[in-house]
């Protein structure tokens, strides 16, 4: 099943929550916690979403390299310069996904156009 979400004056997190909650399942009657829907999600639109410029520059996105000393922040206005606003998407979506073996299959099944 094929879900279109259309990103145009939305917000990033009402918009990513819509989509996990699509990829997970939630809305069918069929929902179980340990199968992956068959489900495709797209994201329309996604450069006309609405990022307030407080939010570009409060928000970062912690990352570390696994060395002393390695840890790395990003604030999310040079993300969005950077890789564009499908990373930030998927970064927001891949949180909200439970953290067990089918989130990176959830993750293949969403498609974010500009």
């Amino acid at each position: 099943m094929k879900h279109v979400i259309d990103a145009k004056n939305k917000k990033l997190g009402r918009v990513a929550s819509e989509a996990a909650k699509l990829l997970m399942g939630k809305d069918s009657p069929e929902f179980a916690k340990n199968v992956a829907p068959e489900v495709e999600v797209e994201i329309i639109n996604a450069s006309k979403l609405e990022i307030s410029e407080k939010k570009k520059i409060d928000k970062f996105y912690r990352t570390h390299t696994g060395y002393p000393g390695g840890q790395k922040d990003e604030k999310l206005g040079d993300l969005l310069e950077r890789r564009g606003i499908g990373e930030a998407f998927k970064r927001a979506i891949y949180g909200m996904l439970p953290a067990n073996k089918l989130r990176a299959r959830m993750m293949t099944k969403i498609t974010i156009t500009e």
